[in-house]
């Protein structure tokens, strides 16, 4: 694989460990690691993350082989596996850090997902308003090994 096609996006939808799997499995997904983003704290621990405390969001790196799947399609699967809607909870993960969340300091991805919720807000798909919040940077903290691929065991 050419590595100018590889691309990385750090999406937060609830539990880091669903979307990691839904990710991994993913034709152009070359690697996912789960980990922190969005917070404070230089690499917080998962108590500290769940504290609420750290500002820091669940998420997953995802890197991805341009020549196999866009943006575009990422994004879809994103907004298919959690509900955008929710502020600061997917199902019965309730707090901070789990917001929906898109993390990309590349600029054609930042206009992509700004559209992409745009888009969403005014097709009326959801009841109600897209709460995902965008970050343009991509400052990650990899959680620890017994978080990676957790539920592939």
């Amino acid at each position: 694989m050419d590595k100018n096609n590889a691309n990385i996006v750090l999406l937060g939808s609830g539990c880091f460990w669903h979307p990691e799997m839904i990710f991994h499995r993913t034709d152009g997904v070359i690697g996912t690691k789960v980990g922190y983003a969005g917070g404070t704290t230089e690499n917080p621990t998962y108590a500290e993350v769940c504290s609420g405390q750290t500002g820091h969001a669940e998420v997953v790196k995802v890197e991805f082989d341009t020549n196999v799947i866009d943006f575009n399609k990422l994004l879809d699967i994103f907004w298919d596996i959690h509900d955008p809607t929710q502020i600061n909870r997917q199902g019965v993960d309730i707090g901070t850090q789990y917001r929906s969340c898109i993390f990309t300091d590349y600029e054609p991805y930042i206009e992509i997902a700004k559209n992409a919720i745009d888009a969403l807000n005014t097709s009326k798909r959801y009841n109600n308003p897209i709460s995902t919040i965008l970050y343009e940077n991509v400052t990650f903290f990899e959680a620890e090994n017994y978080h990676q691929k957790y539920l592939f065991r």
